[in-house]
């Protein structure tokens, strides 16, 4: 069966990505605050989206000099520590423990509003997180001039709310935002192009290359070699080869092998039985399916659905 042009140019990898990764909404949380104040958070593996809508402050990473944020900056981080303050020179104290309280989801830092930020995230299921975390820097910022600030705070400050309800519905309201932050994020760094990011995230950018990973994504079970996906995006081997390494980070069949492992663990998490799952993501027997999944995923079938 082949698709028309059409139906070829809808496909995007990144929604189907998306749709695998069980993304959740991650509590909306904000801060206002006035004076010297400082407030350190942990890595965790999820996006947080932090929307500056009033003031300014300082944004700090490990082994980056300061970042000065202003008003209607938006940015977003990805698995690293950070801190944010007034002025660098202030000591941070660890802003967990001040949103660890249940129903504390706005800080208060002082007696004013000199400074206000609203933030949210979305998370994903148990073992996704890296293949989108690892495709993305730990720090982007979006500046109040891009055409993406506005909806990226436009959606958190919905995400607010909407976590915060107690409306009907508000829970796949809350996620779907989530979805929505998502996108955003990705467009925002598919665009900037810089020529050394490197991932399958960044790659979605190159044409040719965003094809190929659509075609294996489209058809996970297929034999797939790097001969017949240079074919598709018209390439020659080697240059498709090598183009997609660079690009993506990885050969083209590691970086199948590590989507249809992906996929698996979800179905492994649904219960589906292993059988089923080794011919849907392309193996043709069991052990095969249990080798490779040991070997990208450190862990048998078995213990994964234990």
């Amino acid at each position: 069966m082949s698709l028309s042009r059409s139906a070829e140019a809808a496909a995007d990898p990144f929604s189907e990505v998306l749709a695998a990764l069980g993304t959740r909404s991650v509590r909306g949380t904000g801060l206002e605050a006035e004076g010297d104040w400082a407030l350190s958070f942990d890595g965790r593996g999820r996006l947080k989206f932090v929307a500056l809508t009033s003031g300014g402050c300082w944004l700090l990473l490990p082994n980056r000099p300061p970042e000065a944020m202003n008003e209607g900056d938006v940015f977003l981080l990805s698995n690293t520590r950070y801190a944010v303050a007034s002025d660098p020179a202030v000591e941070p104290v660890d802003g967990m423990a001040l949103y660890a309280a249940p129903g504390h989801d706005v800080v208060r830092l002082g007696t004013g509003r000199e400074t206000v930020m609203i933030g949210g995230g979305s998370g994903f299921a148990d073992g996704c997180a890296p293949f989108v975390l690892d495709a993305l820097p730990p720090f982007l910022r979006i500046d109040s001039t891009s055409p993406n600030a506005e909806t990226i705070a436009l959606t958190i400050a919905a995400l607010h709310r909407e976590v915060r309800s107690d409306g009907v519905g508000r829970a796949l309201v809350a996620e779907r935002l989530a979805e929505i932050l998502v996108v955003e994020a990705v467009r925002a760094y598919v665009a900037s192009r810089p020529a050394e990011n490197v991932g399958w995230i960044a790659a979605l950018g190159d044409e040719r290359i965003a094809r190929a990973i659509g075609l294996m994504h489209g058809d996970v079970a297929r034999r797939w070699t790097v001969p017949s996906l240079a074919r598709e995006v018209g390439m020659s081997r080697s240059a498709f080869a090598q183009r997609f390494s660079r690009r993506v980070g990885q050969p083209p069949l590691d970086y199948l092998t590590r989507w249809r492992m992906l996929l698996a663990q979800r179905k492994l998490a649904a219960g589906a039985p292993v059988a089923a799952i080794a011919a849907s993501v392309g193996y043709e027997s069991q052990s095969a399916f249990a080798h490779a999944f040991k070997r990208t995923t450190g862990r048998t079938p078995r213990d994964r659905r234990s």
